[in-house]
């Protein structure tokens, strides 16, 4: 009698481990999986199994996945027809997860591909294996949820005792030995900042100050509103671990005052709007002591505030100590005026004939000066000027400004030729500074 014809059935073996640990080793756990599938596979020779060449080994992946790179190709080659049997040493190294377990298993029907677990060994292709398989999946997803809650406990108390456990490393600290340890000269920026929010109280206008010193935040990231925003509100900075909104005394070491904190947060408790309108009053008048009305009486900055706005005038003192027909230019908008003297200063900075002026007049206190470097120290103050605190604008405009004339018909601007000799001091001492690791 002729032995009956034995159909081979082409073996895949897959293998996964969720950590890396040990996987540098000479013989390790994904090793030890596929040697015990192989010896499987072996025993049902008989039965016309056959090992395929390829290896599928996820090594340092979870199973709570499916996005895996072996395990996507041993789809691949399930969809082509290159697997009739899929061999794992534990069913939760395919998947933990009982949804992705059964996407999995359509996969397997729709390709007549049987599932086989070595050391719980049943065949899907029955109904009493699929209900071994899910009661199996379901202690296993069971296990990886208690681990979870564990987990989630474990970081809690940790928490709670002031540990560090990992994450974005604030500015002002650097991790060792898992423990945040103080970085001196990040601390210094960090207490910088907030003297300087105090100070200030608006976190635009500090925001621009620091961009234009080069100030930047860890592994050099840009500074921007949510930036300052979320140094300003860190608790780790006066010493304490947050866990769910909720702050223990911490491990580390505090690097800014609770006092400083205080002020900050004061300021902070205050709505937007209100810092706002309070920063735009604070704003100086850049044109107070240097702008006349058409009379040749000085006009005097004042301003109202209507629906919540603030609005900023010059107003000719004909106006408020006599008549007000007195003086045919009698109130002007402040921030109209300002813009119009500062473009008209930002051009006459770059005209050749002032550049020359300038530089005879330089010369005679700064040796070795050139005409060319007092043009490059001009040009700089240009795109310099929009990131200038108000007061440093200010003090620019009283050191190069002599005279604002206003008339009916416009405004005549004279330029003081010895403020222009100090500005190009001031400009020339002031290099290109370094970015700063803030």
């Amino acid at each position: 009698m002729k032995k009956p014809v034995v159909r081979k059935l082409r073996c895949a073996v897959y293998t996964r481990k969720s950590s890396e640990e040990g996987l540098e080793q000479e013989f390790n756990s994904l090793d030890a999986q596929r040697e015990a599938c192989e010896a499987y596979i072996a025993s049902q020779k008989p039965e016309g199994w056959v090992l395929v060449p390829d290896r599928y080994d996820d090594g340092g992946i979870s199973g709570a996945t499916l996005e895996r790179p072996a395990l996507k190709r041993l789809l691949a080659d399930i969809e082509a027809r290159r697997v009739d049997v899929v061999v794992v040493y534990k069913i939760d190294r395919l998947s933990r997860a009982l949804m992705d377990f059964a996407k999995l298993v359509e996969v397997f029907d729709r390709n007549n591909v049987t599932f086989v677990s070595v050391t719980q060994s049943f065949n899907t292709t029955t109904s009493m294996g699929r209900l071994t398989l899910n009661i199996l999946l379901s202690f296993a997803q069971f296990e990886r949820e208690v681990i979870g809650e564990r987990i989630r406990d474990k970081f809690a108390a940790s928490r709670k005792k002031g540990m560090w456990m990992g994450g974005f490393v604030p500015l002002g600290y650097d991790v060792k030995d898992r423990k945040l340890v103080a970085n001196e000269a990040e601390a210094a920026t960090v207490r910088m900042i907030f003297e300087r929010f105090v100070k200030i109280g608006s976190a635009t206008v500090l925001v621009r100050a620091l961009r234009a010193e080069g100030v930047t935040g860890k592994q050099r990231k840009l500074v921007d509103k949510g930036y300052v925003y979320k140094l300003l509100n860190n608790r780790v900075y006066i010493g304490q671990a947050v866990h769910k909104g909720t702050a223990y005394p911490g491990e580390h070491q505090a690097i800014v005052s609770q006092a400083l904190w205080d002020k900050v947060h004061s300021i902070l408790g205050e709505s937007p709007r209100r810092r706002a309108a309070r920063s735009r009053a604070q704003t100086p008048a850049l044109l107070k002591g240097l702008i006349f009305g058409p009379t040749g009486r000085a006009m005097t900055p004042t301003h109202t505030r209507r629906g919540g706005r603030l609005y900023r005038y010059y107003v000719s003192t004909d106006a408020l100590t006599r008549d007000a027909e007195a003086c045919p230019v009698r109130r002007i908008p402040a921030a109209e005026i300002e813009s119009a003297v500062i473009d008209q200063v930002r051009i006459l900075l770059g005209a050749p004939e002032i550049i020359v002026a300038t530089w005879r007049k330089a010369r005679q206190s700064l040796d070795g000066l050139s005409e060319a470097e007092v043009r490059e120290a001009l040009e700089r103050l240009d795109p310099l000027w929009d990131e200038l605190f108000p007061a440093e604008q200010a003090r620019i405009v009283q050191l190069l400004v002599e005279r604002v004339d206003v008339g009916a018909d416009g405004a005549d601007i004279r330029l003081r030729t010895e403020g222009l000799t100090n500005l190009v001091a001031d400009l020339r001492a002031v290099r290109p500074k370094k970015r700063r690791a803030a």
